[in-house]
């Protein structure tokens, strides 16, 4: 069984649009009901990590270890995103170049980020209201995901421009200006470091992910404006197992 396990995630494709090409073949996942995440990893061959990993996410961010060092170095520039509603989620999809993170020597660079209501990671087993993520990749493989907590409080002006542009349907929409994505980011970047897995399918265990124990405000109207559209778009928590969970100043 082991092998069979480890045979089957060696093959499984390391990309950040990978759920969005599954959604564009044909393969029908949800997040609730017939095709969701207890089906997922038997909708498609190549979901089954969904199933079968022992790195998967969301985890419970919980017990964790404190550690030398900080966070990803975060060297990120406005852009004029693309919104992208893909029947999942709001994305802002990178249009030119929105700058990079850096973290152990190595460089990725930011490719889109998105939205989950309410967050999919917990903080000491509680959920905030949404949790966003920001997805970076880089030349030699891997993913870099920085994700912020959001919670209801004091407008937050980068985010109320995503959800003024954010289509109800599916479809997409160009910013009328660049945006400047450091707007998301708490001002406190304590984080929580641990290495898991893309949070929908195909579910591949390639992530480093970042996860700031500090949330963001934005306005409720926003976050009901986002609930609108997908009232529900988060998995369920996963085995932490045996990872080490980290938390870098």
């Amino acid at each position: 069984m082991a092998v069979t396990r480890r045979t089957l995630l060696a093959g499984l494709i390391a990309c950040p649009v990978c759920a969005s090409a599954a959604h564009a073949a044909g393969v029908h996942w949800t997040y609730e009901g017939h095709g969701g995440p207890q089906e997922w990893g038997s909708l498609e061959s190549g979901f089954q990590a969904c199933a079968v990993g022992s790195q998967q996410s969301p985890i419970n961010l919980e017990g964790a270890v404190q550690a030398a060092g900080d966070g990803p170095t975060l060297a990120w520039k406005p852009d004029a995103f693309k919104i992208v509603n893909n029947g999942h989620t709001i994305q802002a999809d990178v249009v030119g170049d929105a700058g990079t993170a850096t973290m152990g020597g190595k460089t990725y660079t930011l490719r889109q980020f998105h939205f989950h209501a309410p967050s999919e990671h917990a903080l000491n087993g509680e959920r905030t209201a949404m949790e966003a993520h920001f997805v970076h990749d880089a030349p030699g493989g891997g993913l870099l995901v920085v994700g912020v907590f959001i919670k209801p409080g004091a407008t937050n002006a980068a985010f109320s421009e995503v959800m003024a542009s954010a289509p109800r349907a599916e479809g997409s929409t160009a910013l009328k200006a660049p945006l400047d994505a450091t707007g998301l980011l708490p001002a406190q970047r304590a984080t929580y470091r641990y290495e898991g897995s893309l949070t929908t399918p195909p579910c591949s265990e390639v992530v480093d992910w970042n996860v700031y124990a500090t949330p963001i405000s934005v306005a409720e109207a926003d976050i009901a404006a986002f609930r609108a559209i997908f009232p529900m778009n988060a998995r369920p928590l996963q085995a932490v197992n045996r990872r080490f969970l980290l938390r870098l100043n």
